[in-house]
Order: structure tokens, then C-alpha cells, then sequence
């Protein structure tokens, strides 16, 4: 087995259109990983919904969430990392939000846990957002007049899903903000609508990735993606593989482009791959 790590994204890439980790997938990576490779994921996603989605696949190095703002070991269900606001960063980040009435889900890491917070849901899109994680995934929502109550409480990311046209103005002030790093990519499950992430500007998959190579001894990463939240991933990696169903911009960045997430294409690639 070569000394290299592994690095997929989960939704569109590792993930079935349904949302799910195939058995063959699950087989074939819980066979290779078992050999000794290494392999994780980074995704948008925090551990309430991760650690199912991975049930049946051995995990045995930490994974990245949150587009990298932390870093989770699956075996221990605890966070091992995060990169948390500054306090100017929090304060400025708490004003755009009071500003533009308080919407989205802020996360936060404590002790090695993580707590999901929320003002009032403002639209379909973030009630369908934590009715599917509440029954689907037992996850917990905290509810607060305002996020200025909850800012301090080592505050790592933040998500809100909607429209372009009414998350552009919400990103056009987060991405001013020092210290922050916003994220505005489309919605892969729901046509015409967006993702608004923000999280602190040491916090990405191109330095979770940089940290977890260094942190296992690899020599060499390879990457998978299909998103455009994927290109700091991409960026981190020796080789660059997106799968058919990527969008243009990723593609045009990848140095190989295999089937699609439909069709188990990540997992077929590792096992045809493994010392690569």
C-alpha cells in the first residue's frame, strides 16, 4: 500500500445521488483501509450527520467537517480540532447576522463538542434543513433571541440555505469581514437554490488537508470532488479527481475525471488505484 492519503468529499462524490454510502462502496473501502490505506473525507456536513451516513465504513483516521473548520475522530465521537472566531472576527460576524434578521445555524465546539444554534427559521429551505436532521439523525437544535448570545461559546461555522438572490447580500458583507472566510456555492439537491458558509479564514480543506497529511505521514495526497466548495481541497492535492457528474469549474481544475457518484466511481478508483 502506498504512503498516500486518500481525501473524498461526501455529497455528489462519495455519496449516491440518494444521499447514501453504497455496500459495494462500504465494502471496498472497509477492505482497503483494513490493508492500510488511508482515507478520510472532508465535507461540509458536522459530525450529527457524518458519523451515520459512515456507519458501515471502519474509519480509522480523523475526518474534516465543516469545510474544514474542524477536524472529528469518528472512533471517539469527538472533535480533535477547530479553528474558532477571534474575538473581533466573532463581533463583526455578529453584527452582519442581528443586521440581516438573524438567519441560519451557527456552530460552535466546546470541550470537544459541538453545539448547533438558531435565532428563528426564516425559510422552507432551513426548516426542511433541521426537520430532516432532528428525525433523520437525532441532531439538537438550541434556540436563542440572537446569535450575540451564543457568539462567545467558541464559535467555528456557520450555514445558511436560500435563494442566490437573497444570500448574495448576506455574503457580499460576511466576505468583507477580517478573519472570516465565506463560502456561496449551489445547492447539488435542490435546483435554484444556494449554500452560504462562513467559517474562520484559517479554516479550509487546503489547511485541514495540509494537517491531516502531516498528521498521518503521508507523502502525497489525492483528492475527490465535484463541488466548488472542493477547490481549496483541490488545491491541497498532488492529484485532482473529480467525478463525471462535477460541475465545469471543477473539472477544468482536476487532472482526472472518473464516472459518477451513481456508479461507485470513487471506490472503484481507489481499489484500481491503491498505490498510486
Amino acid at each position: 500500500m502506498s504512503n498516500t492519503l486518500f481525501i473524498s468529499d461526501l455529497d455528489g462524490t462519495l455519496l449516491t445521488p440518494d444521499c447514501i454510502i453504497s455496500k459495494n462502496t462500504a465494502g471496498i473501502l472497509n477492505s482497503l483501509i483494513e490493508k492500510g490505506m488511508r482515507f478520510s473525507i472532508a465535507t461540509a456536513r458536522t459530525s450529527a450527520t457524518v458519523e451515520k451516513l459512515l456507519s458501515d465504513v471502519n474509519m480509522n483516521i480523523p475526518v474534516i467537517l465543516m469545510n474544514g473548520a474542524a477536524m472529528f475522530d469518528l472512533r471517539t465521537s469527538r472533535y480533535v480540532c477547530a479553528e474558532i472566531f477571534t474575538q473581533k472576527t466573532k463581533e463583526l460576524f455578529a453584527e452582519v447576522l442581528v443586521k440581516n434578521q438573524n438567519p441560519g445555524f451557527l456552530y460552535t465546539i466546546s470541550d470537544g463538542v459541538l453545539d448547533t444554534w438558531y435565532v428563528k427559521v426564516t425559510n422552507e429551505y432551513s426548516e426542511k434543513f433541521m426537520e430532516e436532521r432532528k428525525v433523520s439523525f437525532g441532531k439538537v437544535f438550541k434556540q436563542v433571541e440572537s446569535f450575540k448570545d451564543c457568539i462567545n461559546f467558541g464559535a467555528v461555522h456557520y450555514s445558511l440555505s436560500d435563494s442566490y438572490e437573497k444570500l448574495e447580500p448576506i455574503y457580499d458583507d460576511l466576505k468583507k469581514i477580517e478573519g472570516l472566510h465565506a463560502e456561496f456555492y449551489m445547492d447539488i439537491y435542490n435546483d435554484g437554490i444556494w449554500y452560504l458558509e462562513a467559517c474562520s479564514a484559517f479554516a479550509s480543506k487546503f489547511n485541514a488537508a495540509k494537517k491531516l497529511k502531516e498528521m498521518v505521514g503521508a507523502e502525497r495526497t489525492v483528492a475527490f470532488g465535484d463541488n466548488l466548495n472542493d477547490l481549496p481541497l483541490f488545491e491541497a492535492a498532488d492529484v485532482k479527481v473529480a467525478v463525471a457528474n462535477a460541475g465545469k469549474e471543477v473539472k477544468a481544475k482536476a487532472d482526472i475525471v472518473i464516472d459518477s457518484n451513481s456508479k461507485d466511481a470513487v471506490a472503484r478508483f481507489l481499489l484500481e488505484n491503491q498505490d498510486i
